[in-house]
Parts: C-alpha cells; structure tokens; sequence
C-alpha cells in the first residue's frame, strides 16, 4: 500500500503593510494658529517672550526655522498676529448688524472683539501690557487702528471724507478705554455700561458738531465749515 501523496501547503498571505500615515501638510496660517493656541496658556503667566515662543512652536510641532519665518519679529510678531487673529473673529462673531441703529452696531462690535479674547483674558492683558510700553507704541497704534477699522467696515461704514480718520481716532478711544476696564472687572453688566457711557459721549459730541455746522451755515464766511478740502 502506498502513502496517498501529499498535498502542497498553501502559502500563506504575506501581512499586509498598511503604508504609514502621514499629516495633511499645514499651511502657514494653519501654523501660525497651532503656535498661537499653544503659546497663549503660558502667555497667562509669563507674558509674550521669546521663551514661551520657543514653548508654543515645539509644542505645535514647528521647527526652530518655521517659527522664525513666520514670527519674525519674535514675540511682537506673535502678538501682532494674536491681534490680528481676534480682529478676525470679531468680525465672524457679528453676523449681520446692518439692520441696528449705528450706537448698537458699535457696541456689537466692541463687544464682539472682546468676546475673541476672552477665552484668555490674562494672556490678553499681557499683550496689551507688551503694547503699552514705549518702545512698542507705534505696534500697539497701527494694530489699534486696524482694529478699529475693521469693526467701522463690518458696521457698514462707506465714508471716503475726513470722516473716515474721525470716525476711526473717536473708536480708537471708545474701544481702548472700555478693553481697560474690561481688563480690571469680571462683571459684564459693568462693562456693559462702561460702554454705553463712551458711546453715549461720542453721539453727543455728534450732535454736537452738527448742531455748530448747521449754526455756522448761515454766515457766509462759515459756509463751507465741515467740508472736505480739495
């Protein structure tokens, strides 16, 4: 009797190799807001330098040579983007005003900017503070007025005159001056109020001045007051 022959073994299945995943590259506003996100905890409590920079990029995965192209300016560059990136959400959180009376749309917007920095209120503060200093001033003026250039714009304002920088210097210091006490209370209502009061400060010296154009139109030597130079 023979032995049946036997029958060949199956090879088995190589294991499949599944090929390793790799992140979506980021761009670089994506970058910058992974440094931001990362930076702005420690900004709480150290201020914006350049070791908490150095902190925020290792712990966003960005090289030593990313953070330096996109944060040239070291912890200003940071806090300028930081500004820039609650101009942003400022904007995006007001939906549509253009039905409110101008005070409200306003008010709506200063509070609105407020809201995108008080996630981190302290971190905030620190950057306000960093702005403050004398060295810092001309920063601290060119971010405030882009500021407040963006809410006048996401209120509908269309003025090409000398209104323009009027209307933008008068925000300059209703936004400033109520981000200050925002800075020193936690109660809403009185911020709130604080805000209504500078608004209310600002309509009447509108009233004002239109009152005076109105007055002065009746004498011919005031006839072009208030007109744009050509």
């Amino acid at each position: 009797m023979t032995d049946a022959p036997k029958k060949p073994r199956a090879k088995k299945a190589a294991p499949k190799v599944e090929a390793p995943k790799t992140e979506a590259p980021r761009d670089d506003a994506a970058l910058k807001e992974a440094v931001l996100a990362a930076a702005l905890p420690h900004a709480a409590f150290d201020g914006f330098t350049d070791k908490v920079l150095e902190q925020a990029g290792a712990e966003a995965g960005v090289s030593k040579s990313e953070l330096a192209r996109l944060f040239e300016g070291g912890p200003l560059s940071l806090v300028e983007y930081y500004s820039e990136w609650a101009d942003a959400r400022m904007v995006a959180g007001l939906g549509d005003i253009a039905s409110l009376k101008i005070r409200a749309r306003i008010a709506a917007a200063v509070k609105a900017r407020l809201a995108a920095l008080a996630p981190n209120k302290e971190a905030a503060r620190r950057a306000a503070a960093l702005l403050s200093l004398p060295m810092n001033a001309a920063l601290g003026a060119k971010l405030l007025y882009r500021t407040v250039d963006a809410m006048w714009r996401a209120a509908g304002d269309t003025s090409t005159d000398f209104n323009f920088y009027t209307k933008r210097g008068i925000l300059a210091g209703v936004y400033a001056s109520t981000a200050m006490r925002w800075f020193t209370t936690e109660d809403e209502a009185v911020v709130d109020e604080f805000l209504a009061a500078r608004i209310e400060n600002v309509m009447q010296i509108e009233k004002f001045k239109a009152k005076a154009k109105e007055a002065l139109a009746n004498f011919p030597a005031f006839a072009n007051f208030g007109k744009p130079r050509t």
